[in-house]
C-alpha cells in the first residue's frame, strides 16, 4: 500500500516547497496534500476533524503539534478509531531531514509502523 501524507498547518510553507521542488525534480515522488487545500479540509479545522479526514483518506498526518496532536489521537483510539499516524517532526530538525524521511517512508516504510502511532522525525 502506498504510504501518503498530509501537512498540517503549521507546516504547510517550507516543507510544502521543499516537497514540491522534490517531486519536480524526478526523483522518487512524495504524495502529499496540505490543510486548505482539499475542499473538505478547511485551514482552521479542528483537530479532531483533521484527524477524521486522515482517517478516511488513509493520510499520515505531519505536524509540528507536540502538544494537542497526541491528546487527541489518544481520546480516538479509546473509542476505537483508528489513524494512519502522527508524524512529528522534532523540535530543530532539519528541512532536508524531514524531506528524507518522507521519501524513505513513502517508498520503504510500511503503513503498519505508523497505524495508530505518533512518530518523531526525522
Amino acid at each position: 500500500m502506498k504510504i501518503r501524507f498530509v501537512l498540517d498547518e503549521n507546516v504547510r510553507g517550507p516543507l510544502w516547497r521543499a516537497i514540491l521542488r522534490h517531486n519536480a525534480s524526478g526523483g522518487l515522488p512524495i504524495d502529499a496534500t496540505r490543510v486548505g487545500e482539499p475542499p473538505d479540509l478547511p485551514l482552521g479545522c479542528s483537530d479532531e476533524i483533521l484527524l477524521e479526514w486522515c482517517e478516511r483518506e488513509g493520510r499520515i498526518l505531519v505536524s509540528l503539534d507536540q502538544e494537542t496532536l497526541p491528546v487527541h489521537l489518544a481520546d480516538r483510539l479509546a473509542v476505537g478509531k483508528n489513524s494512519p499516524g502522527i508524524f512529528l517532526i522534532r523540535p530543530n530538525a532539519s528541512l532536508r531531514g524531514v524531506l528524507d524521511a518522507l521519501v524513505l517512508v513513502a517508498h520503504a516504510g510500511d503503513p503498519v509502523d505508523s497505524r495508530d502511532q505518533v512518530v518523531s522525525i526525522p
